[in-house]
């Protein structure tokens, strides 16, 4: 008697997981409201020098002293980083005049002017994170994708050590703690330390809401319900569009986008631990407690005691049979000791590193699409929800494997397309990255419900570890990749395309998983 035998007795799609489902849907909103919030916390509004007063500058208006002091761009706006080292006076009598020394240039030195109509305050106003500095800004949201790295492999080892539920409690007040502390950041240099360190903290809520909840779900309602978590990611897509529009404070915005960490700890309190880990690790009185709570609450009164010590006994049998006891503990090298568990954790590897560094590229870039930023976040947002629909039906028709490779490889087509599409077409470009976002989605939201397929109950958190520590060092990359533009203009979207095409391919070499029962030991992958 398999663990699946035993979910369809007490009901394996029945009251009680819908009650699991709906806590665990709340905490998967949380995410991309920090995951993304590198748009709005660290945005860079229109900004110049700022010019100190002079006498000479007495009758003169803004704009006059903007024009004598500030060299311009070839389409007219002035210059963000550069001011004339002497006011060119005589370009008050005809500005298309070219300066008398044009050379006679110099960085920014009494600091920056910013155009505050859009934000009150962020990050690179806060701390002058532009021109020279401007790698300081993109790296705020590296520093957050290292911690969201490191939290990875921590949690995915603790919560196949000591269990789900207690690491996702830790996980969320620790990210309510960090999440505070850098509202009240003081310096640069906190704010990227509490950064890092929430990143580690909700790392933890990533990896561990879709596993637990699958873990109690019967086979037929397992696609359905890894759609329906991930359907929950672009809710919050859109209520950071929506929280981030009425706050402009960047103080104020990660205090907004933090304190539902504290209401989802409550939410969470009555949530089981999973009855598959319990019995993994030899925890069989209160898997036993955990199961006839879901039997009553699923109306499966006939549940008895026969019925758990049968498919414990036959567990204990099969586990004797291999000589895998019950409790054993296992790390991330046995995610390679054997050879397909090897290969799978190349592959995915390889695939979840393709995935967010895609997916994360198009999504920190929410300009040059045509729409302002608040919309194109609202929009990127809505398109997730149809492309997860869609998913749905193909991850059942097609299958996990193919619907993986081509997701993440039309994924790269679209964002090659649009550096062949020339900027004017600014509609064309719009319905284009449109598409590639609901690609990107479409093959995030295939890969979590794969990936949890693939890895036997007793690696499956160390694999999700794994391949989400895979995940975050391309999410980690991929800030950093715009820097590239100052080499060539389209070298950052080449990039994201050529990595987008090359690791969906990788998924081609992965196993199918459609309607395989989830594999409980090493010996079932293998």
């Amino acid at each position: 008697m398999k663990f699946e035998d035993l979910l369809l007795e007490i009901g394996g799609f029945g009251r009680f997981q819908v009650l699991i489902l709906f806590s665990l849907c709340l905490l998967r909103i949380i995410l991309p409201m920090h995951f993304l919030l590198h748009n709005f916390l660290a945005a860079t509004p229109s900004h110049h020098c700022a010019i100190p007063h002079q006498e000479a500058f007495v009758n003169l208006t803004t704009e006059e002293v903007l024009l004598i002091s500030i060299p311009r761009e070839p389409d007219g706006t002035f210059k963000s980083c550069e001011m004339f080292s002497q006011p060119q006076f005589h370009l008050l009598l005809n500005s298309s005049l070219q300066p008398e020394n044009y050379s006679s240039t110099q960085p920014c030195q009494h600091g920056w002017v910013y155009d505050h109509s859009q934000f009150t305050s962020t990050i690179s106003t806060q701390w002058d994170l532009v021109c020279e500095r401007r790698g300081l800004n993109q790296a705020t949201a590296t520093f957050f994708f290292i911690g969201v790295t490191l939290g990875a492999v921590i949690f995915g080892y603790l919560s196949d050590r000591f269990g789900r539920k207690a690491m996702l409690l830790l996980s969320l007040l620790c990210s309510a703690v960090f999440g505070m502390l850098s509202a009240a950041s003081l310096s640069y240099s906190m704010l990227a330390v509490t950064r890092t360190l929430t990143g580690v903290a909700l790392s933890g809520v990533s990896i561990i809401v879709l596993p637990l909840g699958m873990e109690w779900v019967d086979v037929e309602h397992r696609t359905f319900i890894g759609i329906l978590i991930s359907a929950f990611w672009s809710v919050g897509n859109m209520l950071l569009a929506m929280v981030a529009f009425l706050v402009r404070q960047w103080h104020w915005l990660l205090v907004a986008v933090t304190g539902p960490c504290l209401l989802s700890i409550v939410c969470l309190w009555w949530v089981p631990e999973s009855a598959r880990w319990l019995i993994a690790n030899g925890k069989v009185k209160q898997a036993h407690r955990h199961l006839v709570r879901c039997a009553r609450m699923n109306g499966r009164k006939d549940f008895t005691m026969n019925n758990f010590l049968s498919f414990h006994l036959s567990q204990a049998l099969r586990q004797m049979a291999t000589d895998k006891s019950p409790g054993k503990s296992y790390s991330y090298i046995s995610l390679f000791r054997t050879p397909v568990l090897r290969k799978i954790s190349l592959c995915s590897g390889a695939v979840w590193f393709g995935v967010a560094f895609s997916y994360y590229g198009m999504s920190l870039k929410l300009t040059g699409f045509g729409l302002n930023m608040y919309l194109s976040q609202f929009v990127f947002g809505i398109i997730e929800i149809p492309a997860k629909m869609i998913m749905y039906v193909l991850v059942n028709r097609v299958g996990r494997r193919q619907s993986q490779a081509w997701t993440l490889i039309l994924t790269g087509v679209c964002i090659g397309a649009n550096i062949i599409i020339p900027k004017p077409f600014s509609s064309l470009r719009s319905v284009v990255a449109i598409l590639g976002k609901g690609f990107s989605e479409a093959a995030f939201t295939t890969v979590y419900l794969y990936t949890s397929e693939l890895y036997p109950t007793v690696l499956r958190q160390n694999g999700m570890g794994y391949t989400s520590f895979m995940a975050r060092l391309g999410g980690s990359l991929a800030p950093l990749v715009f820097l590239m533009d100052e080499v060539w203009r389209s070298l950052p979207e080449v990039t994201y395309c050529g990595v987008a095409v090359c690791c969906g391919s990788a998924a081609f070499l992965l196993p199918e998983t459609l309607n395989a029962r989830l594999p409980e030991g090493i010996e079932d992958v293998e």
